[in-house]
């Protein structure tokens, strides 16, 4: 796996001193010496492709209308990734001050728009959500939605939900673990990454990273509210 993912994470470039700094420090308060990145990550992939794959399996004799689920779930999901992201990831509120200190103090100090990529695979910690986030997001969110949808509209609707919003949170982590690859890497090459890495760097430029590009996958709410960043000549 890391011969397509990456240059070895041990060779990428430097970063500046300060981020350095701030790196070590953290790694000793926070990064335990039992912790895997890869098994942090195997767990996220694995965990929610089996949801995934076990909504899937429960959809059956679908409706015609019921496939309006799949995109609007999807715009749904969006934009409560860019309002979350904008939000109490950026901006503290009562009862979320872990979300803030989690996302710009602490993950916004540890890669910063020149210095985006990881050390090593124990910095997989600074960008993958916690493991309890899983079933967090499964029990608090998505289910409770389902529920709804299932006693408003159909059995079919509810699971498509589940469906698109297990997909959803993948593709988040899975969009944003490679954004902090080495660019020069396998995945970090292809050109749809190449692009989506771009936006989400800008963000990480700390003169920016209030105002613009909180879309982490792919920024369609930052175009219709107007904080997709466009960068000036010259830039």
């Amino acid at each position: 796996m890391q011969n397509a993912l990456a240059t070895p994470l041990e060779t990428v470039p430097r970063v500046p001193p300060e981020v350095e700094r701030f790196r070590v420090e953290y790694r000793k308060e926070n990064v335990g010496p039992h912790y895997s990145g890869w098994l942090h990550f195997a767990f996220t992939s694995i965990g929610s492709l089996a949801v995934l794959g076990f909504a899937i399996s429960r959809v059956h004799d679908m409706a015609p209308l019921e496939w309006l689920t799949l995109p609007l779930a999807f715009l749904f999901a969006n934009v409560c990734e860019y309002f979350g992201h904008k939000g109490p990831m950026h901006r503290p509120k009562p009862g979320m001050g872990i979300l803030f200190q989690r996302h710009t103090r602490e993950h916004h100090h540890f890669f910063t728009h020149d210095a985006m990529s990881y050390e090593s695979s124990r910095d997989f910690k600074m960008v993958l959500f916690p493991p309890v986030m899983l079933f967090f997001f499964l029990g608090v969110i998505a289910t409770p939605v389902a529920g709804l949808l299932f006693l408003v509209s159909s059995s079919n609707v509810a699971w498509l939900f589940i469906v698109v919003a297990m997909g959803y949170f993948l593709t988040y982590e899975w969009l944003h673990f490679v954004y902090h690859l080495d660019e020069r890497s396998l995945v970090g090459r292809l050109p749809m990454v190449k692009v989506l890495r771009r936006h989400h760097q800008r963000h990480h430029d700390k003169a920016l990273m209030g105002r613009w590009n909180f879309n982490i996958t792919f920024p369609i709410s930052d175009r219709v509210f107007g904080t997709y960043y466009v960068e000036r000549r010259g830039e």
